[in-house]
């Protein structure tokens, strides 16, 4: 099955800057999977994320959502994409329902109407739907400025999911989150990806998010550190040694050396 993300030698340098802010960064994303982009504030997640949601343009290099280029076909990569910025982007004067609807007006999916009743049978039933899926039916026609910070985020997913978008981006979703609405958020995008088969990608700093994930992708200074399944990141990362000391410092190395045990020293204030 082809990958439904394909970014091959991604480049990207900022105008005035010295070094690359992605540099010659390639991987595949299958469809269905759970991809995460692991890597502290400033490494580079925020720059791919955005190319390949199509809001920044690539210095180098080739990137295909759905088998569609980025820059060539960039329309054609937003209707198969949903975002979750790390910003909420939420109008907090209007009801939740009213917020699905301008966005849903605003990209061309539906026609203008000036209620939820008068808007297609399709819209209506897409909206109860997904409300219903994520926990929101009781609060469609309520004023957002009322919600959660985790109820906002629902809201998001919502909308973001309204066209049946064949890959969900994630943008750091989590911050500023408690623990408690943070578990709950990635239970509903677990039913959300078992529902719909949706390719979820996310960007975070969370190594326990990142745990979840099929494959992880972890970055830093715009470089690809390591690359696979968490526990093959895990793997690759993580070196293993057994701390031990002995009365006798000077006879334990001698043991060692004469089993051919290579070891290090480690300097304590206790003498040898």
């Amino acid at each position: 099955m082809a990958p439904i993300i394909e970014v091959h030698g991604l480049i990207k340098r900022y105008r005035g800057a010295t070094t690359n802010a992605v540099d010659d960064i390639s991987f595949d994303v299958a469809p269905g999977e759970f991809f995460t982009l692991l890597g502290p504030n400033g490494a580079g997640k925020t720059t791919i994320i955005s190319i390949l949601t199509t809001t920044l343009a690539p210095t180098s290099g080739e990137v295909r959502i759905a088998g569609y280029d980025v820059v060539r076909s960039s329309s054609e990569v937003r209707q198969n994409i949903g975002i979750i910025f790390q910003q909420p982007s939420l109008d907090f004067n209007l009801t939740a329902e009213e917020n699905i609807r301008f966005h849903a007006i605003l990209y061309g999916l539906y026609p203008f109407h000036f209620t939820f009743s008068m808007m297609p049978r399709s819209y209506r039933d897409r909206v109860n739907e997904l409300a219903a899926l994520l926990g929101l039916e009781n609060e469609m026609f309520k004023q957002v400025k009322k919600f959660s910070g985790g109820m906002r985020r629902k809201l998001e997913i919502i909308r973001s999911l309204l066209h049946k978008p064949r890959v969900l981006f994630l943008d750091e979703p989590t911050a500023g989150l408690d623990p408690v609405s943070r578990r709950s958020l990635w239970e509903y995008l677990g039913k959300v990806r078992y529902e719909s088969g949706t390719t979820i990608f996310l960007t975070t700093h969370y190594l326990e998010e990142a745990e979840e994930a099929d494959k992880i992708c972890m970055i830093n200074r715009g470089r690809i550190l390591s690359f696979g399944s968490p526990q093959q990141v895990k793997a690759n990362l993580i070196e293993h040694y057994l701390l031990i000391d002995a009365e006798n410092r000077s006879q334990l190395r001698e043991e060692l050396q004469r089993l051919g045990i290579p070891f290090s020293r480690r300097h304590s204030s206790r003498s040898a």
